[in-house]
């Protein structure tokens, strides 16, 4: 359960760094409200994920899925650049996740 808490958590982030980008610097008032609510939900899962998981784990799974996955839709949905270097950089993300979650989750 706590890991389907933690990709609601991820996927509400996701939401709401979207329309964050879509809100033009909050200028438009619907992208600007799904970025306020989607964060309240994104941390408000992630608090209850924090319950009973460790906080190092918890935080590089779900910056990192978050920050991979921002990137993809950044680069497929909204225009920006596709190199390899940004290419390179999401797959450095997702080793480093993996990496850290090699540790154990050991108190």
């Amino acid at each position: 359960m706590v890991y389907v808490t933690l990709a609601g958590a991820i996927l509400a982030e996701i939401l709401a760094t979207t329309a964050m980008k879509l809100s033009e610097g909050f200028s438009k008032l619907w992208p600007s409200v799904g970025t306020v609510a989607g964060y309240l939900v994104a941390f408000a899962l992630l608090a209850q994920t924090l319950k009973t998981m460790n906080v190092g784990t918890a935080y590089a799974i779900w910056s990192g899925a978050g920050t991979a996955v921002v990137a993809a839709v950044g680069m497929l949905f909204l225009g920006e650049a596709v190199t390899a270097a940004r290419i390179g950089g999401v797959l450095l993300v997702i080793a480093g996740v993996i990496v850290l979650n090699l540790g154990g989750t050991s108190h």
